[in-house]
C-alpha cells in the first residue's frame, strides 16, 4: 500500500467574518502582481512595503521534518517568515535597497519552526520599486519528504510595514481563523493549504495507449490537464476537496484596434539604410528608434477565470486516478472516500460549443458541493435564475483618444443540471446537497465579434441537449480527426507507471518510445483543442492561459513561434486546423498594408515580429522588432496547405492573394546593396547578435541570411502558384528577375559553416536559441542533400556548432532541431533531441516549457517526429528518411504528403516492411527509400521508372491504394 500526502489550495475571497475582525488585510490572488488584486487601481502603481500572509495546516505525521518553501518570483525584494521565524530573503531592503525580481525564492524551513498537526503562518515582507510588485510568478509550494502542497490561491495582503505582522495574529483573530478554516465554510476560500489528503490503495493504469494519467491531483497549473474546442479551453486540476478548473475564451484579450503607425518611420528610413550600408550599426540603431510603432507594446491575452468546486473534505482518499484520454478528449478524475466512489469527466465540445463537467457518485444522495466562479480582476460572479451562475465583466482599458471604456466585455455562464438532491443558488454561489449526479454546462463569449456576451451565452445554453447526447456528439467529432493517424514507435517499458513517473525515467536517461508516441499524439490533440475552423489560431499558449499578464503576452510571435504551431497541421492529417491561421492573415492585410505604406512607402502588406487579434503590424518591443518579414514567413503556410491538398480553388481564392501581397511588399522593400545584389535593409537575424571586426556588438544589419531564404521561398512559391493558376505573367517575370539579383547564401571560408549574416561575423552567443539561418533547411526547402549538398554540409556544421555551445536550451528551439536532423537524415541525432525535449523541456502534463510554458515546442516536437518518418518537401515521398536505431520496429498510419497523398508505413528490424500510398489526385508519384522498392495495386505490379538508386516513379490514379515493398 502506498501512502502520499498532498495539500490543496483554496481559491476565493477572504471571508466576511475574517475581514471584520482584521479589516486592514485585503485578499489577493497569488501568484500575480498586486495591481491585479481585488483592491484594483489602488494597488496598480503602488510602490513601497507590503506584507502577504497565508495559513497552512500541516499533518501531525510530518513532525520533525525539514521543509522547502518555494515562493516563485517576487518583485522586488523580500523577507519571508514561517511562524515568525525568518527563513529566507532575497534582494535588500531600504535604505540599501536592491531588487531581485528574477530569482526563484526557495527557502528551507527548519523543523523546530513547524507546528505539525496544526495551523502555521507564512508571512512575506515585500518591498517594490517601480509598481506592479508582489509575488508575481510560480511555482509556489511547501514540501516535505512525505509530500507537498500548493500555495496558489487567495492570500491576504496589507500595505505598510510592521514587524509584528510576521507573528501569529492576536487571540481573537486566531479564533476566527481556525474556526473558519476547520469548518471549511464553502463561502470562504481564503487559505492555501486547507486540507491534508492521504492517498492510499494505488489505482491501476487506465486502459488504452493514448492516456496521460497520474496518481495524485495537480499541485499547480503545469500539472493540470487541458481540454479545448478551439475557442474555449479548460485546465483540470483533479483536486478532491477544492477543485479548480481554469477557463479560457480565445478573445479575452486586453487591447482594441488602433492605428499604431509612426509618421517618422518613412522619414528616417533612407538614413537608417545608408548608415547600415556604411557599417555604422550603432548610429543606425539609435536612429531606427523613430521607426517603432506608437505605442510599441501590445497587451496580453487573459484568463476568463476559474470555476471552483468545493466538496466536503476528506483526509483519506483511495484509488485516486487522474487522466486525460486524448482519443476521446475527456479528462477524468476517479477516487473513493468514505466508501463512495466519485467520478468526474470534463470535456470541451465542438458540436455544442460548451465545456461540460460531469460528476457522479456510485451511492445515491452522497454528492454535495458548492460552486462559484472567480477572476483576479474586472469581473464579478452573480446568480441568475434557479440554476445559473454568470461571471461577467469588461477588461478595464480606456481608448487613447476618447477615454471611453474600450476593453472587450466577457461572460462565462454555468448551468447546473442536478439529478436528485437539492440546488440552492444565491449571491454568486450554488449549493448542491445530497445529489446523485451533477452536470455543469459552461458557455463563454465576448464582445470581440459583436453582440452581448451575456445574451450569447444564455442562447448557447438554451440549445444544449442532455449529457449523454452531448458526450456522444463530442466523442464522434473528436475521433473524426484524432483517429486519422495512429502511431507505434515501440513498447512501453513501464506500463504500470503514471505519466509523470515515465517522464522522470526519461530524465534519468532511460528510453521510452511509447512516451514519444504519446507526445506526438498529444501535440495533435493540442492543435485540435486550440485551432478549429472559425476560431482564432493557436497563440503562444494555444488557448490555455491562467494569467492576466501572460508571459510574452501569450501573443502571436511571427519570427517563428506561430508558424511552428502549424508545422504539424498538414502532415499529421489535421488540415482543417490550419484554416484559422489564414483567417488571421486575412485580417492583417488591411492594417499591414497601411503599415507598409506609412513606414516603407511600399505596396502589399507587412507584419513584423509579433501581432495580436486587433491588427497590430508595426515594429514592437524594441529595435529588434524592425523585422518586416513576418507576413512573408506566414505566407509559406497557405501554399503549404495547397501543396498537401492540391485544392486549386483554395489556391486561387485565399492562398495566392495572401502570398502575392507579401511578395509585393518585398519587391518594393528590397534595395541594391554595396555588392550590387538585392538585399533587405534594415534587417535582423531574429533576436541574435553579431560581433563586428572592431569588437562592437549589434543586432541591426542588412541582408540577414534568413531574410534571403524567406524571400527565395516566397517568390518561388508565387511563381509556381501563378503558373498553376495561369495568371499574373508580368508579376511572375518581376519575381524571377528579383530572384536572379537576390544576394546568394554564403559559406564561411573560415569555419565552413553557413553564414548567418551577409558578413562573416562572430557570435557573442554561439549557443543562441534561434537558428534562423537554417530556415532554408527547414521549414524551407532551399537546402537539400540531393540538390545543394555543399549548403547542406555547411548547415550541418552550423547546427553542430550551435549545439556544442548549448543551443536548444528552450523547448521550441529543441523541437526545431529535431526537424533539422531529420532533413539531414540523421535519425539518431534527431532521436537524441526528441529524448532531450522530453527530458529537459517537458512539464509533468506534457506541456512544453520555454520556460515557462509555450505550446510551440509541443507542435514542433510532433512535426519533428513526423519529419523523421515521412518527408515530401523535395518533390518526392521519402519513406522513413530518418528512422533511429531506438525505434527498430513500429508503424504509422494516416500521415499526409505533399501532392495530396496519404501514407501508411510499417517497419521491422530498422527496415521498411511495407508502405501504402493513397492519392486524392491523379498524376506521377515519386517514392524514395534507402533501397529499391516494388509497387503493386490490387496485387498486380505497377510499371515504375527508376531514375536513380532508391527512387521509383509511377502513375497514380485518384482514389487508389498502392502497396510499396522493398525488393527482396
Amino acid at each position: 500500500m502506498r501512502h502520499a500526502v498532498f495539500m490543496l489550495a483554496a481559491m476565493a475571497a477572504v471571508s466576511a467574518a475574517f475581514a471584520a475582525s482584521d479589516s486592514e488585510w485585503e485578499s489577493a490572488y497569488v501568484p500575480a502582481a498586486w495591481g491585479a488584486s481585488p483592491g484594483g487601481e489602488a494597488w496598480r502603481d503602488y510602490d513601497g512595503f507590503a506584507w502577504y500572509r497565508c495559513f497552512v495546516w500541516i499533518p501531525p505525521g510530518w513532525d520533525g521534518q525539514r521543509f522547502i518553501l518555494e515562493l516563485g518570483r517576487i518583485d522586488d525584494a523580500d523577507e519571508t517568515f514561517f511562524n515568525g521565524e525568518l527563513v529566507g530573503a532575497a534582494g535588500s531592503m531600504p535604505p540599501e535597497y536592491e531588487g531581485d525580481a528574477q530569482r526563484q525564492r526557495r527557502y528551507v524551513v527548519p523543523p523546530d519552526a513547524v507546528r505539525a498537526g496544526g495551523w502555521n503562518l507564512i508571512a512575506v515582507r515585500v518591498y517594490d520599486h517601480g509598481g506592479a510588485g508582489g509575488i508575481i510568478g510560480g511555482p509556489l509550494q511547501l514540501s516535505s519528504p512525505d509530500g507537498s502542497f500548493s500555495l496558489e490561491g487567495m492570500w491576504q495582503i496589507r500595505r505598510g510595514d510592521n514587524p509584528v505582522w510576521k507573528n501569529w495574529p492576536n487571540a481573537d483573530v486566531n479564533f476566527t481563523v481556525t474556526h473558519l478554516a476547520e469548518a471549511l465554510d464553502m463561502d470562504t476560500r481564503a487559505f492555501p493549504g486547507f486540507v491534508a489528503i492521504e492517498y492510499v490503495d494505488e489505482a491501476p493504469p487506465p486502459e488504452g495507449a493514448w492516456r496521460l494519467w497520474y496518481r495524485q491531483a495537480a499541485r499547480d497549473w503545469n500539472e493540470a490537464l487541458p481540454v479545448g474546442n478551439g475557442r474555449l479551453g479548460a485546465m483540470v486540476f483533479g483536486r478532491t476537496g477544492d477543485e479548480r478548473i481554469q477557463l479560457n475564451e480565445e478573445t479575452v484579450w486586453e487591447g482594441y484596434p488602433r492605428d499604431r503607425t509612426n509618421p517618422r518611420a518613412l522619414e528616417v528610413l533612407p538614413e537608417v539604410r545608408r548608415l547600415l550600408f556604411e557599417g555604422k550599426n550603432d548610429e543606425a540603431t539609435e536612429l531606427a528608434k523613430n521607426m517603432m510603432g506608437q505605442p510599441e507594446r501590445i497587451r496580453s491575452y487573459q484568463t476568463l477565470g476559474d470555476l471552483l468546486l468545493s466538496f466536503p473534505p476528506s483526509r483519506r482518499v483511495a484509488g485516486y486516478r487522474r487522466s486525460l484520454d486524448i482519443d476521446t478528449g475527456i479528462a477524468s478524475t476517479v477516487y473513493t472516500t468514505d466508501d463512495v466512489t466519485y467520478t468526474r469527466e470534463v470535456f470541451a465540445s465542438v458540436p455544442h460549443d460548451v465545456i461540460v463537467v460531469r460528476i457522479e457518485a456510485d451511492t445515491p444522495g452522497t454528492l454535495s458541493c458548492n460552486i462559484t466562479m472567480t477572476r483576479p480582476q474586472d469581473a464579478a460572479c452573480s446568480s441568475e435564475g434557479p440554476d445559473q451562475l454568470v461571471l461577467g465583466g469588461q477588461i478595464d482599458i480606456r481608448h487613447h483618444e476618447t477615454g471611453e471604456p474600450a476593453g472587450v466585455a466577457f461572460a462565462g455562464r454555468i448551468e447546473a443540471r442536478v439529478e436528485g438532491g437539492q440546488l440552492r443558488n444565491h449571491g454568486g454561489s450554488m449549493h448542491i446537497e445530497q445529489a446523485d449526479a451533477l452536470t455543469l454546462v459552461i458557455a463563454a463569449a465576448t464582445s470581440y465579434r459583436g453582440g452581448d456576451p451575456l445574451e450569447i451565452t444564455r442562447q448557447t445554453l438554451s440549445t444544449v441537449p442532455e449529457y449523454d447526447e452531448i458526450r456522444a456528439a463530442h466523442i464522434e467529432d473528436h475521433r473524426s480527426l484524432f483517429r486519422r493517424v495512429d502511431i507505434d514507435l515501440g513498447e512501453n517499458p513501464a506500463p504500470e507507471l503514471p505519466t509523470d513517473a515515465r517522464l522522470e525515467r526519461v530524465r534519468r536517461g532511460e528510453d521510452d518510445p511509447a512516451l514519444a508516441a504519446l507526445y506526438f499524439q498529444f501535440g495533435r490533440y493540442l492543435l485540435m483543442g486550440s485551432s478549429r475552423p472559425g476560431c482564432l489560431p493557436a497563440n503562444l499558449q494555444g488557448v490555455w492561459n491562467e494569467h492576466i499578464n501572460a508571459p510574452w503576452n501569450s501573443d502571436y510571435h511571427t519570427n517563428i513561434n506561430v508558424q511552428m504551431n502549424y508545422w504539424p497541421a498538414n502532415v499529421t492529417n489535421l488540415g482543417e486546423c490550419h484554416l484559422p491561421l489564414f483567417d488571421l492573415m486575412e485580417s492583417l492585410v488591411e492594417p499591414g498594408g497601411h503599415t507598409a505604406r506609412m513606414h516603407y512607402d511600399a505596396g502589399g502588406w507587412v507584419v513584423h515580429h509579433l501581432t495580436d487579434i486587433f491588427g497590430f503590424t508595426t515594429p514592437a518591443d524594441g529595435v529588434w522588432g524592425i523585422w518586416p518579414m513576418g507576413a512573408a514567413w506566414l505566407a509559406q503556410h497557405p501554399y503549404e496547405h495547397y501543396e498537401f491538398t492540391r485544392d486549386e480553388a483554395f489556391l486561387r481564392d485565399r492562398a495566392y492573394p495572401l502570398m502575392k501581397g507579401a511578395a509585393q511588399f518585398l519587391l518594393d522593400f528590397l534595395i541594391e546593396g554595396p555588392d550590387g545584389y538585392l538585399v533587405t535593409n534594415p534587417s535582423h537575424s531574429p533576436e541574435n547578435r553579431f560581433r563586428k571586426p572592431d569588437g562592437t556588438v549589434s543586432m541591426f544589419t542588412y541582408g540577414a541570411t534568413m531574410d534571403l531564404m524567406i524571400i527565395h521561398d516566397l517568390f518561388t512559391n508565387c511563381i509556381e502558384a501563378s503558373t498553376i493558376l495561369g495568371i499574373d505573367e508580368d508579376f511572375r517575370r518581376e519575381l524571377e528577375s528579383a530572384l536572379e539579383r537576390l544576394a546568394p547564401l554564403q559559406i564561411s571560408e573560415r569555419t565552413g559553416r553557413l553564414q548567418e549574416w551577409i558578413e562573416d561575423y562572430d557570435e557573442p552567443e554561439p549557443g543562441h536559441r534561434h537558428m534562423s539561418h537554417l530556415y532554408g533547411l527547414h521549414p524551407g526547402d532551399q537546402i537539400t542533400l540531393e540538390g545543394t549538398p555543399e549548403l547542406a554540409e555547411a548547415a550541418r556544421k552550423s547546427l553542430e556548432y550551435r549545439l556544442s555551445h548549448g543551443g536548444g536550451h528552450t523547448g521550441w528551439s529543441r523541437a526545431w532541431i529535431i526537424s533539422f536532423w531529420a532533413r539531414l537524415r540523421d535519425g539518431d541525432q534527431a532521436h537524441e533531441n526528441v529524448h532531450a525535449l522530453l527530458a529537459k523541456s517537458t512539464l509533468p502534463n506534457l506541456f512544453d516549457t520555454h520556460p515557462p510554458f509555450q505550446i510551440d515546442g509541443n507542435f514542433g516536437g510532433t512535426a519533428g517526429i513526423a519529419e523523421m518518418l515521412l518527408q515530401s518537401h523535395n518533390g518526392e515521398i521519402h519513406l522513413l528518411p530518418a528512422l533511429p536505431e531506438a525505434w527498430p520496429t513500429g508503424r504509422v498510419t494516416g500521415l499526409r504528403a505533399r501532392g495530396a497523398f496519404e501514407v501508411d508505413q510499417a517497419w521491422e528490424d530498422a527496415a521498411l516492411a511495407y508502405a501504402e500510398i493513397r492519392t486524392d489526385m491523379s498524376g506521377p508519384c515519386r517514392v524514395r527509400y534507402g533501397r529499391p522498392v516494388t509497387v503493386t495495386h490490387d496485387g498486380q505490379p505497377v510499371p515504375v521508372e527508376r531514375p536513380e538508386a532508391g527512387v521509383a516513379v509511377f502513375d497514380a490514379q485518384a482514389g487508389q491504394i498502392y502497396h510499396i515493398a522493398p525488393l527482396p
